[in-house]
Formats: structure tokens, C-alpha cells, sequence
């Protein structure tokens, strides 16, 4: 069974135009995930990628009915990012960038303690539920739908781990990286939570 996203998920990036996000929408969008737009301050007439491309999180939200986001913004930003996604009713935000200050990090841990959304990173290869939903950076050919939950800090290792699993036939019910900065969001008790 999977957590935190699935097929039913309503995907949108952080950043969307820029160079990293595009590639990696493309990527997940060929995995199957439900990517209904994507977020760029100015540009929320235009498309990309032929789907909508929103102002704020707040619309993607009203308008596209977004529930997950993916954060592809340089550090300096993402903390903002991060809180906007919170404060526009996003559930599951995955950040993608590393090296966060740590005092943003801080004001995030802060301001999610009332609010019902989970953040998955800074500094994460992101979330899969193989063949469903792909919001991160992993690459999915080496994941397989299966019974078993994984989290790890490190991308690389998860990597390592997932390959030998479905090489030795052990598909994955969702693959969670919670990240690897000093100030993460979800940590490895709350992911086990939910996989139990």
C-alpha cells in the first residue's frame, strides 16, 4: 500500500520553467504522474510543457486542484516556497533543494506545527510510488510496485538499496526520501508511521 502519493495525486512544481523542473516534469510525466501544472511568479498566462502555468501555489491550488508539490528553487528561496505551498492547503511538499539556510528551516519547522502537511527534504531525491506518482529526482526504471517501504536520508543510497531489492524480485510499496540537510521536515519515525 502506498503513502504520502499515489496515482490519484495532483502534482504541481515549484519553479516549473526553469531548467532542472522541466526535465524532471518530463521524467515523472513519462512515470505516469498526474503533473496538473506548475508554478512561476509572472509567467501564470503561459503553458509549459503543455500544461498550465500558475502565479501562485494558491491558484494551482483553486484552479487545478494540486495537492502535492515539488520545490525546484535555488536555497535562498525555497523556505518562501515552502511556506506558500503550506499556507495554500498543499499536503505533501517535496524540496528538492540543498543547503536551505538553517534559520529558514527553523521558521518552517515552526509554522508547519499547526498546519496538516508533511515536508519531505530539503536536500531529497524526492517520493515514489512506482508506476503511480514519481515527485522527485530518482531514477524510476530501478523501481518496481511491490510490498515494501523504504526511507532513507540519502538518495544515493536508496538507490543502491532499491536496485538490489528489484533485481532480487522485492518491488517497493513507496520509496521516501526524507533528506539530507541538518533541518529535515518528516524524519524517519513519521515515515514508519505511515507505512504501519
Amino acid at each position: 500500500m502506498s503513502v504520502f502519493i499515489n496515482k490519484d495525486s495532483r502534482v504541481i512544481y515549484q519553479g516549473f520553467t526553469g531548467q532542472h523542473a522541466t526535465f524532471h516534469a518530463e521524467e515523472a510525466i513519462k512515470h505516469g504522474t498526474n503533473i496538473v501544472g506548475g508554478v512561476t511568479p509572472g509567467k501564470g498566462v503561459a503553458t509549459h510543457l503543455e500544461l498550465p502555468v500558475f502565479d501562485t501555489v494558491s491558484d494551482a491550488v483553486i484552479r487545478a486542484g494540486s495537492d502535492v508539490s515539488c520545490i525546484f528553487l535555488p536555497p535562498q528561496f525555497a523556505a518562501d516556497a515552502i511556506l506558500e505551498a503550506i499556507e495554500a492547503g498543499i499536503k505533501t511538499i517535496v524540496v528538492i533543494a540543498d543547503g536551505i539556510p538553517v534559520q529558514d528551516m527553523v521558521r518552517v519547522k515552526r509554522y508547519i506545527i499547526d498546519h496538516d502537511a508533511v515536508i519531505f527534504g530539503p536536500n531529497t531525491a524526492g517520493v515514489i510510488t512506482p508506476e503511480e506518482c514519481k515527485v522527485g529526482i530518482m531514477p524510476a526504471n530501478i523501481y518496481q510496485p511491490g510490498r515494501v517501504g523504504v526511507v532513507s536520508r540519502s538518495g544515493t543510497l536508496n538507490y543502491e538499496a532499491v536496485a538490489q531489492m528489484t533485481a532480487r524480485g522485492h518491488g517497493q510499496s513507496t520509496s521516501v526520501g526524507i533528506g539530507g540537510d541538518p533541518i529535515n521536515g518528516a524524519n524517519f519515525v513519521d515515515v514508519l508511521k505511515a507505512f504501519n
